[in-house]
């Protein structure tokens, strides 16, 4: 963000730098470490569910919808009309994924996904949110100044497209399908998905084109 107020993650393989732990990380680690103490949670259980989360359900799960919407055009008619239903065909479900809306990228509208409350991220298909995600500018900024979000991030959108913003609640969480890449026609479902990152369906890049060479 503007600043570089925020901490930096620009995706899955992009640059991370050390930064200070926010007061909210701090006050986390300290009700984390009385919980263990008091014998409250145990904290292989919690290794346990973050690892969960971030390697085992993460973003390779919304790649795997994605690729079957490239390449199976009554898959994205269903993932369209009733997201949650379309996803929960490849057993994704559960919670902060029981209320899905998928949006599309065109020639003519680029979305991005943004929760202006708080966090809310779909789990399911998406594993944790990032920290940018969460942070108060990405949240204000999101809405207030999209295109220069979007241009931060390295994603150019011209003056011609709409670029729509989707603010998640509890009720509803949003996924964005970005456009399949040109010279992807000869993929399979499977090479297609390593293209599909975390940031593209959030809507802050555009997925991987395979003609560049881009950090995985």
């Amino acid at each position: 963000m503007a600043g570089h107020d925020h901490e930096h993650d620009h995706g899955e393989g992009g640059h991370a730098h050390a930064a200070p732990a926010s007061p909210l990380a701090r006050r986390v680690k300290a009700l984390e470490a009385l919980l263990v103490a008091k014998k409250l949670v145990d904290p292989a259980s919690l290794d346990a569910l973050i690892d969960t989360y971030e390697h085992k359900v993460g973003p390779r799960n919304g790649a795997q919808v994605v690729a079957r919407a490239w390449v199976d055009p009554a898959y994205k008619a269903r993932l369209l009309d009733d997201a949650t239903a379309a996803i929960a065909e490849f057993g994704f479900t559960g919670r902060q994924g029981e209320d899905m809306v998928v949006v599309e990228n065109t020639p003519r509208i680029h979305n991005l996904v943004v929760c202006t409350l708080c966090s809310c991220y779909p789990w399911p298909v998406l594993g944790l949110p990032p920290a940018w995600y969460k942070s108060a500018p990405y949240r204000s900024r999101a809405v207030l100044d999209p295109r220069g979000v979007l241009a931060e991030f390295g994603t150019e959108v011209a003056d011609d497209v709409e670029v729509r913003v989707w603010d998640s609640t509890a009720e509803l969480r949003y996924l964005v399908l970005p456009e399949r890449p040109t010279g992807t026609e000869d993929m399979g479902e499977e090479e297609l998905a390593g293209l599909v990152t975390r940031d593209s369906m959030i809507g802050v890049t555009r997925a991987r084109s395979p003609a560049r060479e881009e950090p995985a």
